[in-house]
Parts: C-alpha cells; sequence; structure tokens
C-alpha cells in the first residue's frame, strides 16, 4: 500500500474534474513504463542472538523494521524519509532511486515500489539492486525476507503492528464488512505490475482483458498453502482471502465489463466504495464508512461535516479501492501472490506481453470473450483452492497455454528478447508444479512436516 502523497486541496467543483484527473495518465505508446511493486515477510534469523523467537516477524522497534529503515537510508543516501507522527513509515528515492519508494504494510512487510522503466531487463535489475541493499542491514538486524504469498507460520495476533495512521482506520474498520480483512492486512503479500495507457478505449480494452485474466494469474502465481504451520487445503490462501476482505471495494467490478465502460463508469464505482479517511492539517480523520457520493452532493455526513471535499481527497480514495485491477493514471495487475524473483519478473512480463503490443491486445480480448463474463468471476472463486487445477471450459492449462503464448507474441514483438522471462509459466502451462505445490511436496517430504524450512529456502 501507498505512502502518503502531497495533497491536492483544489476544491471538487463537478464529477467531470474526477474522469479528467484519471484521463490525464493516457501517453502514447512511446512513453509507456513498467512499474512492478512487490511485498515480503521479514522474519528473525535463526542463531540471532537478541532473543528474539527465529522466524518470528520483526516488529516495528527495536532492532527491527525502523532500524532497517534506518540502515537503507544512511547506506544508500538517495533516500529521504516519509513520517507518520515522527515515526518513520517509509522511503522516497532521490538521485539514482527516483520514482522508487519503500512502504511498510501493516504488520511491516517490506515492499518496493519501483520506478516506471522501459525494460523488463531494467525491471530484473531493479529488483535484484534492491534485494542486496536490504541484505546486508538486514544480516546486521538479524533478518532475512521471504516472498511468500500468506504469512506461513503465525497466527494473525503474533504479527507487530505498523504506526501508520491509516492502518489504525483500517484495523477499526475491516471486521465491520468482512470476515479476513485483519488477515489481509497483517498476513498477505503481493506483486504487481503497473502499466500505462494510451487512450480511454485502450484503458478500458486493458481493463477487460487483464481483469478477466487475473483468476489465471493468481492459479499461475499461487505461493500460499500453509496456515499457522500446516497445510491449509488452499494453494492461495492470499487470494482466498481476498474473498471476504471487503466486498463492497474489492473483486471484479461489473462496471469494467461493460462494452460502454470508460473512465466515468469507474469513477461512478468508486463513488459508491465506502471512504476510509481524509487529510486535513497533516493529520489523517477517520471517516469510514461515509460516502464520497453524498458528500460531494452536499447531504450531510457527520464526520465529513464542515469538510469540502478536494481533489486531493478523491486521489486518496483511489487508493482505498481494491479491484483485482486497479484504474489510477495507470493500471495495476493485483491478482499475484508474491513469489520467486523469476515468478515476479515473469508476473511483469505476462501483462507487457499481453496488453502492450496492439495486436496482441486485440487478439487477447478476443480469447478472453469466447467466454461469458461470469465464468471468469466463478473462476476466481475457486483458483485460491486448485490453482491450475481449477475448472474452466477446455482446461485451465489449455487456457494458460494460449495466453502465454499470446504473451510470448507480444514481447517478441518488442524487439528486445524479453520473452525469455515467461520460461517459468510456461513450465507451470506445460503441467509443472506451481510455487505452492512445490512448497507442499518440501513440506510432506525432506521438511518432515516442519512449515520453517520455508522461510529459508524462499528467501531472497
Amino acid at each position: 500500500m501507498s505512502n502518503p502523497g502531497d495533497l491536492n486541496d483544489a476544491p471538487i467543483e463537478s464529477k467531470a474534474q474526477l474522469v479528467a484527473l484519471l484521463a490525464e495518465g493516457a501517453k502514447p505508446q512511446g512513453s509507456w513504463r513498467i512499474g512492478t511493486e512487490h511485498e515480503k515477510f521479514g522474519f528473525v534469523l535463526p542463531g540471532d542472538h537478541s532473543g528474539r523467537e527465529a522466524y518470528s516477524a520483526p516488529a516495528y522497534t527495536p532492532e527491527g523494521i525502523e532500524s532497517l529503515l534506518e540502515a537503507v537510508m544512511a547506506d544508500g543516501r538517495d533516500w529521504q524519509a516519509i513520517t507518520d507522527h515522527d515515526k518513520l513509515i517509509g522511503l522516497k528515492g532521490q538521485g539514482a532511486h527516483k520514482g522508487e519508494s519503500l512502504s511498510l504494510e501493516p504488520a511491516g512487510q517490506f515492499e518496493l515500489s519501483g520506478r516506471p522503466v522501459a525494460t523488463l531487463y531494467e525491471t530484473r535489475d531493479e529488483m535484484q539492486a534492491h534485494f542486496e541493499a536490504i541484505r546486508k542491514p538486514g544480516k546486521a538486524l538479524g533478518l532475512g525476507f521471504a516472498p511468500l504469498g500468506f504469512q506461513p507460520l503465525w497466527t494473525r495476533d503474533a504479527m507487530p503492528i505498523m504506526p501508520k495512521s491509516r492502518y489504525a482506520i483500517m484495523r477499526r474498520y475491516m471486521p465491520k464488512v468482512g470476515t479476513l480483512g485483519l488477515d489481509m492486512m497483517t498476513r498477505t503479500c503481493t506483486v504487481q505490475v503497473n502499466l500505462d495507457f494510451g487512450s480511454e478505449e485502450d484503458m478500458a480494452r486493458k481493463m477487460r482483458v487483464s481483469l478477466a485474466l487475473q483468476p489465471l494469474a493468481t492459479a499461475l502465481f499461487a505461493n500460499s498453502p500453509f496456515y499457522e504451520g500446516k497445510l491449509n487445503g488452499l494453494l492461495s490462501n492470499r487470494a482466498q482471502v481476498w474473498t471476504d476482505t471487503d466486498n463492497a471495494r474489492s473483486g471484479m467490478p461489473a462496471c469494467c465489463f461493460d462494452d460502454h465502460f470508460g473512465f466515468e463508469q469507474y469513477v461512478d464505482w468508486v463513488l459508491d466504495v465506502p471512504m476510509y479517511f481524509i487529510m486535513r492539517d497533516g493529520e489523517i480523520r477517520d471517516v469510514a464508512g461515509a460516502s464520497f457520493r453524498a458528500w460531494l452532493e452536499g447531504k450531510a455526513q457527520p464526520a465529513l461535516a464542515g469538510f469540502t471535499p478536494t481533489m486531493g481527497d478523491f486521489e486518496d480514495h483511489l487508493t482505498t479501492v481494491f479491484p483485482d485491477v486497479r484504474l489510477k493514471q495507470f493500471l495495476e495487475m493485483r491478482g499475484a501472490d508474491a513469489g520467486s524473483p523469476a515468478m515476479m519478473l515473469a508476473q511483469s512480463a505476462l501483462w507487457v506481453g499481453l496488453l502492450y503490443d496492439p495486436a496482441t491486445l486485440v487478439a487477447a480480448e478476443a480469447l478472453v470473450r469466447e467466454q461469458d463474463w461470469s465464468v471468469y468471476r466463478a473462476l476466481r472463486a475457486e483458483v485460491p483452492h486448485n490453482a491450475m487445477g481449477a475448472d474452466f471450459p477446455g482446461g485451465l492449462r489449455a487456457l494458460a497455454r494460449r495466453v502465454i503464448a499470446l504473451a510470448e507474441q507480444g514481447l517478441r514483438a518488442r524487439g528486445l528478447g524479453e520473452e525469455v522471462c515467461l520460461a517459468q509459466l510456461q513450465i507451470i502451462a506445460d503441467g509443472g508444479p506451481t510455487q505452492a505445490e512445490h512448497w507442499v511436496e518440501r513440506f510432506k517430504g525432506a521438511w518432515q512436516g516442519d512449515v520453517r524450512h520455508v522461510f529459508e529456502e524462499a528467501a531472497i
């Protein structure tokens, strides 16, 4: 989840301003970029002498997440502190790291939001440089990092809490709207890629294709088969958590599949998603459950009395909706578990290949339209349990092979040789195990039922 941004205090005078905000994201194809965000769990290394339990989640302080951020900032010197009530909660890149940011998820999951880059090779290099940058200070603090979809060992109550004001609001509100929201906050990690669009029509086509295929991505990248030290009967528990986090703001919004879908339809959907907070005078104010649409219409809501809605409020609100594909001034692919570096790179490669070559995008849209949109919604509910074994007309692996072939076509059209980044996905489509299935085999075999081994084997 993003760090706080600068507030745009321009008052909202009409819905057209909100539509225009999204439309401003359109770019010519030559300016399209790739922005990859990935999260990982910190864990206490075995042999640490601080008295902390091996593999436990590091606290904010002492010798935890705050110290790690401080060490990265001191070592790299190209980072600016982001604070919340004088607590260090993230870093904004400067100089060599301009365009990057480091942020904290609610239980200290460590996230790099990468800068927009032109090629997948730059994405790979950025990812590797980030891992190297946190290994040394992490080791000095007795910490390692493992990108997995769901915390494999610890209970929700055993997870630490980060001092980020918006998370306190979410913790209070989440149990009112779903049973698994607190698990989403504290025990999940994802990888996503952020991609550009050229026009409203291009955005809508990319939205339909990517939203329909997010369940396939969930299956391909499934990497969370454990719950509190045991097998959970699922292959992507992270995806299962999202089925009952807050369905008013997540999932596959029906409006996105409408043939007339565009910026205004998305704005209308967002306006009806309940709010979390507004920023005023540097303070986050809890307005959880309030209606942004009612606020715009001047209808009385006690929590918002005396406040005029601004463009900054709407920009903040856009970050609190969680569909499987999220529209801001770019599109965010949000359906995958965090995983190995090769798999996280493959996640970016899949969507770049499908969406950035116009001819491939047309072919991908024709492919997804072979099924009714309801088929993809039904698939979303099944893939957390069965991943690539989920029921789909003609078989999900057959769909995967066709989709990966299109992604390879799209990458080949870029002429950079980036199609090699899809190799791991091709193995799975051809019958190989998902990451989750690999861990299940290890758990039942070499690990002899001790899930703690996953931290070391998945560590970056």
